[in-house]
């Protein structure tokens, strides 16, 4: 049990990715998150109008399991595997103020993804093991935000 509870290992925790990875591949799947926004409103404002919102739910109803599958094991792990010394969200996100920050984020978060064609994770392992142009571009981009980022945080004294 103990091991369960702490932090795995780059060199394990990376190769199950790596391998992980290549079988989404062979099954003919693109793995990710960001796309469960679509997936969702599909279903819930099911059009004919909007070519957005135009799929076979059937072709990817495994991907909203997965987004199941992902939410369930936080609250498992939160609930059992957790010493409960760390909190799901902080107190302060308890209010109608933190309600609507959180509403705001999220929005923002899902619209900047759909707009890039997917999240940090999704373009540096599923796009750049899929050979894609725009992973790549996005990849180095992301690196070269967090690089002026750092910079930025060495300059005003490790103040972000």
């Amino acid at each position: 049990m103990k091991s369960i509870l702490q932090p795995w290992p780059w060199w394990v925790t990376g190769p199950l990715i790596g391998l992980f990875v290549p079988l989404m591949v062979v099954l003919g799947k693109k793995l990710g998150i960001s796309s469960n926004l679509k997936h969702a409103c599909a279903m819930l404002l099911p059009t004919r109008n909007v070519s957005y919102l135009q799929y076979s739910v059937k072709d990817f109803v495994w991907s909203l399991w997965f987004f199941a599958g992902l939410f369930a094991g936080g609250l498992v792990g939160q609930a059992f595997l957790s010493d409960g010394s760390v909190a799901l969200l902080p107190v302060s996100l308890f209010s109608v103020r933190g309600a609507s920050i959180l509403f705001v984020g999220g929005l923002l978060v899902g619209f900047g993804t759909r707009y890039a064609e997917g999240c940090t994770s999704g373009h540096s392992i599923s796009g750049l093991s899929n050979l894609q142009k725009p992973a790549l571009i996005a990849t180095l981009c992301f690196f070269a935000g967090g690089l002026v980022m750092r910079g930025v945080d060495a300059i005003l004294g490790g103040v972000l």
